[in-house]
């Protein structure tokens, strides 16, 4: 059995996807199968479902959604007991499943290689591993569910991790010199994030690389309109835009550009994975 949650949740079976037909009970498997090999509180299970206004069945409720999701499960492996799979702990419910079958468990080693590598310098193996991070985190997570409050912090977490691995994998490919192989790519992720400072740096760098200098000095007119009034404008992109004008030879080398600082904020590659569940019980 593999557990899907980037793009919709479902639990896979051979080609066939199950998922509870239940809105609620799906809501339950999803925050269960982010946290998988995780123990989920029952208190951050009802919070989910109801907010701050649960109703006195609450519980209760939640007990048959388990019993529902218990019941698919039989059906998908009817050789195993499925109070072995999501199991009762003495403060909540843990959804048991090897790490290897869990796609966002294997999105997470992925980009923990890539960022080891990006940090040694390895531009290639940042390369390799980053692409296959971002071909299991192909889709929108949690599509098919309704979003409490953890659901859609979890949510923000992953949509934030998986930006910061785009923008260092294209990173490095600049330090690999394909300036023009990444630039159709840059052009659309720097128009769907016109505030997006990081895009547009890599954006102006590859422009000016392939001896796109007006088009490079162009994008950065757009970002100063659409960031200054606002947040102002990164002292770096300034710089880059200096040194575009001037035509500063360290431009060309494709290396990290000596007097910026590495594109990606280490926050967005870091996004902390608990080892020991997520909340308090």
């Amino acid at each position: 059995m593999d557990v899907e949650v980037l793009g919709h949740v479902a639990l896979k079976v051979g080609d066939e996807r199950r998922t509870p037909s239940a809105p609620k009970a799906r809501q339950v498997l999803a925050l269960l199968l982010v946290n998988a090999n995780r123990m989920v509180s029952t208190d951050v299970l009802i919070e989910e479902l109801w907010a701050e206004q649960p109703p006195r069945s609450a519980l209760s409720a939640l007990q048959t959604y388990v019993f529902q999701l218990r019941q698919l499960l039989m059906k998908i492996r009817p050789g195993e007991s499925p109070k072995q799979i999501l199991v009762t702990t003495p403060n909540g419910y843990e959804f048991r499943v090897p790490s290897e079958k869990v796609d966002l468990q294997r999105y997470e080693r992925h980009r923990l290689v890539g960022q080891q590598a990006f940090q040694a310098g390895d531009s290639s193996a940042t390369v390799e591993q980053f692409r296959a991070a971002l071909h299991i985190f192909a889709a929108p997570p949690l599509a098919n569910v309704r979003r409490g409050i953890h659901l859609e912090a979890e949510i923000v977490r992953l949509e934030e991790s998986r930006i910061g691995v785009q923008e260092t994998r294209i990173e490095a490919e600049l330090e690999l010199g394909r300036h023009h192989e990444v630039l159709s790519e840059l052009s659309g992720l720097a128009s769907q994030r016109p505030q997006h400072e990081g895009f547009h740096r890599q954006l102006m760098l590859a422009l000016y690389r392939c001896g796109r200098r007006p088009q490079a000095l162009k994008v950065f007119n757009q970002l100063r309109q659409s960031l200054v009034t606002e947040l102002g404008l990164d002292p770096e992109l300034q710089m880059l835009q200096q040194a575009i004008l001037s035509a500063d030879p360290r431009l060309d080398t494709a290396e990290r550009v000596p007097f910026l600082h590495t594109t990606t904020d280490p926050v967005l590659l870091q996004v902390p994975w608990p080892t020991a569940g997520p909340w308090k019980v």
